[in-house]
């Protein structure tokens, strides 16, 4: 038997379809986020590469120590992952800590070398 009654079923379909645009919505979000961070990191390790390397041209210091004085007044927490001499390079990995939702608390990272110009 068949019921022929089909009252409320576009109330159904439209709370379905809210609760998909609110799923895809919430993702656009935290894929925002996620991306903000990588670009953050990066700005971070850019910034931090080249003040160590001129610290480390110059001779005025340990070049991982500026970079991480440099990271460590920053707002938004970016930090020092690894910070390497690499000839008259330097070679810096920060992290950015990133709130995902159900995910939890990921890193964004960026690397990130500098040195003279041959």
């Amino acid at each position: 038997m068949r019921v022929q009654n089909d009252d409320g079923f576009s109330t159904i379909v439209g709370a379905a379809v809210i609760a998909a645009l609110a799923t895809v919505l919430v993702a656009v979000v935290y894929l925002g986020a996620a991306v903000v961070a990588r670009h953050r990191a990066q700005s971070a390790a850019d910034l931090a590469a080249l003040a160590a390397a001129s610290a480390h041209a110059s001779g005025a210091g340990d070049p991982c120590a500026v970079a991480r004085s440099l990271i460590g007044r920053q707002d938004g927490g970016p930090r020092v992952d690894t910070c390497r001499i690499d000839g008259q390079d330097v070679v810096m990995h920060v992290l950015v800590s990133v709130r995902l939702g159900a995910l939890g608390v990921q890193d964004a990272s960026a690397s990130a070398r500098a040195g003279p110009v041959d």
